[in-house]
């Protein structure tokens, strides 16, 4: 996977461990407009806190069953 693909070009050069701490912004396609409604909805303010948030990873956890079930 290209990391790079995810963000916006003046982070690709950051560690893991940094980018996790970026805004959510940061990623390509998220604007600071969606950044301030997912802090205010969700309390998400950094990448990390989007990848922990309960809600996206149950999302994730039924696309991921869905795709095994007969």
């Amino acid at each position: 996977m290209n990391i790079n693909k995810a963000l916006d070009k003046e982070y690709e050069k950051l560690s893991i461990k940094e980018i996790l701490n970026l805004p959510v912004s940061a990623i390509q396609g998220i604007t600071e407009e969606d950044a301030e409604l997912l802090k205010k909805a969700l309390k998400i303010k950094t990448i990390k806190d989007l990848g922990k948030n309960k809600y996206f990873r149950w999302a994730k956890a039924l696309v991921d069953l869905a795709d095994a079930e007969e």
